[in-house]
């Protein structure tokens, strides 16, 4: 009977094992000359919330007739996709400016393979109606929620230094957003360092008054990143490719239709339209070309985090980014 059970066990795993291979992607799916069978590809991807890249994919039809197979994952925040990349669960991922910077500090295995900038009007430190905090300087000795490694991370600490202050002057609580915003509502905490569409549901659903957003403070990058593992697949490689232009048509059509985007959005996410609308008026999108410059703005944000002692060591962005689809601008504009 054991024996019989531990045969049924290893023929099960190897089911598994075959079956994981052949959903995404590999060897399989490149011909004999070389040429490949997106068919038998499998893009697994993670999304979050905040950037709603799923929903804004299926507004703006972008995931209509796709050549490839795309499984989602849903996440709060950023940086726990990028551990999924790392993990070798998913190929994929859009986080803000950030989490690959935290990523990049622990040695993972994580690459930047484009990058779109949005307003910073949704970056933002809210404080309840009747705060009496009033100016940043304010925020002295006060509890401030804020997900670590997040971009809200990166504003928070900016507006911090921006005033002579360190996170040894508050009172940082590291609380991925849905459970801020439980504090925030109950009254648990002082502050919340947050995006949208968080921040337009805070203003909404608790009356949240914004102290100050990202505009002069941080940079509105939004990258798209894949594990170094699925960019060396070369089957993998070319379904990437086709994905992030996808992604940048789907920011052209965005900004130029933000009504139904907004609705979408909203059904898709389950937030009120009016709350998504809001966020989606603040957050248009201007996709850039990963260059010298874009990684020496993000290089600003590394160097923060490193001299701020919030991250080991040092990070050198230009070692983590990969520009072979700089060459798709052109064809999505």
């Amino acid at each position: 009977m054991r024996s019989r059970r531990i045969t049924a066990l290893v023929a099960a795993l190897i089911l598994t094992v075959s079956a994981c291979g052949g959903e995404t992607g590999g060897s399989e799916a490149v011909r004999a000359d070389g040429s490949v069978d997106l068919g038998k590809v499998t893009l697994r991807i993670g999304d979050q919330k905040g950037t709603g890249l799923q929903a804004l994919l299926k507004a703006a039809g972008q995931l209509d007739g796709l050549p490839y197979k795309v499984t989602w994952s849903q996440f709060t925040s950023g940086p726990p996709i990028l551990e999924a990349i790392n993990a070798g669960s998913l190929d994929f991922g859009a986080v803000g400016n950030a989490p690959p910077v935290f990523a990049a500090a622990a040695k993972s295995k994580i690459t930047i393979v484009g990058v779109a900038e949005k307003g910073l009007g949704g970056q933002a430190i809210v404080v309840p109606p009747g705060s009496p905090i009033k100016t940043p300087a304010d925020l002295r000795g006060k509890a401030i929620a804020v997900a670590k490694g997040s971009s809200a991370n990166f504003h928070l600490l900016a507006v911090l230094s921006k005033e002579g202050l360190t996170f040894a002057d508050i009172k940082p609580q590291y609380l991925q957003p849905p459970d801020a915003l439980a504090a925030f509502s109950s009254g648990k905490i002082d502050a919340w360092a947050i995006w949208d569409p968080y921040t337009a549901q805070a203003e909404s659903q608790a009356k949240a008054r914004i102290l100050v957003d990202g505009e002069g403070y941080a940079n509105g990058f939004e990258f798209q990143i894949t594990g170094q593992e699925a960019l060396a697949d070369k089957a993998k490689a070319e379904a990437l490719g086709d994905y992030v232009s996808r992604i940048r048509k789907a920011h052209t059509w965005a900004n130029s239709h933000p009504d139904e985007w907004a609705k979408v959005f909203s059904e898709l996410s389950g937030l009120p339209e009016p709350v998504v609308a809001a966020a989606v008026r603040r957050g248009g999108f201007t996709d850039l070309p990963l260059d010298d410059q874009v990684i020496a703005r993000e290089q600003q944000v590394a160097d923060a985090f490193s001299q701020a002692k919030l991250i080991p060591g040092t990070v050198r962005i230009a070692d983590i980014v990969d520009r072979r689809y700089n060459d798709t601008l052109e064809s999505a504009s």
